[in-house]
């Protein structure tokens, strides 16, 4: 643009969720959209919210969420692009900038999300894998983990694995793929839905490497799912899980 416009940008965010409480802005506590926030308004910004395609945990990293704003801005997206990276704190950063149309919602929008989850099989800690996987041992099958994993498939209430975000709201989520592969020494679970509950994805890894490692029985999955009840307690530690991706039409 050549000369000053209100314009709607997206923006692909990056983040190392290691220092964050999470990211909806909080007022005693750092947070994603609130550093995110007053970078923007280093360059003029007097919006009063960021719009985003979801509210990571504490400790959850991203390399694809998105996030969008209405600025007034003189220059190029390019031009943003670096200015944002300029002002934001050296944990996150902006991967790409562009401008979209005038309704467009990172949310509401959004077809479906991809989260991955890592994990390493060692008897011993390592600290300098352990902000970004989950160490488990013993050791966890992968064939076991993947024929559990297709029982997620399809449209169900999860209700057994997470919980909405209101008390009223809907717990039935269609996933697309749910799988763990082998790369490296890691193993990495993928997962792609149209949406998640809270928790969702934490809670899943857990029983599926309970599973794995012969402390829980296959069709846990299943009968969790039918049932709407979960027998097993606790979530996978949020620091192996990364928001990869939000796709669009």
């Amino acid at each position: 643009m050549s000369r000053m416009d209100t314009a709607h940008y997206k923006v692909i965010l990056a983040y190392n969720g290691s220092g964050f409480a999470g990211f909806q802005r909080q007022r005693s506590a750092r947070t994603v959209q609130g550093e995110f926030e007053t970078s923007l308004r280093e360059l003029g910004w007097r919006g009063e919210s960021i719009l985003a395609a979801g509210r990571t945990d504490a400790g959850v990293h991203a390399s694809g969420q998105v996030v969008s704003f209405k600025l007034d801005w003189a220059h190029s997206s390019n031009n943003l692009l670096h200015a944002l990276n300029y002002y934001l704190p050296q944990d996150m950063a902006a991967q790409s900038v562009e401008e979209v149309a005038s309704d467009f919602h990172p949310r509401y929008d959004a077809i479906s999300r991809f989260y991955r989850y890592r994990c390493f099989c060692q008897t011993v800690r390592n600290p300098l894998r352990e902000d970004f996987s989950w160490r488990i041992w013993p050791a966890a099958s992968i064939d076991r983990m993947n024929t559990a994993a297709k029982s997620l498939i399809g449209s169900h209430d999860f209700k057994a694995f997470g919980r909405a975000t209101t008390d009223s709201g809907v717990t039935v989520r269609e996933v697309f793929s749910a799988a763990w592969r082998e790369a490296g020494d890691e193993l990495q679970f993928d997962i792609i839905a149209n949406a998640f509950l809270y928790h969702m994805v934490r809670r899943i890894v857990l029983v599926l490497v309970r599973i794995g490692q012969g402390e829980k029985p296959v069709h846990l999955v299943t009968e969790s799912l039918e049932s709407e009840q979960m027998t097993l307690t606790g979530l996978a530690p949020s620091k192996g899980l990364f928001l990869q991706e939000v796709s669009y039409t």
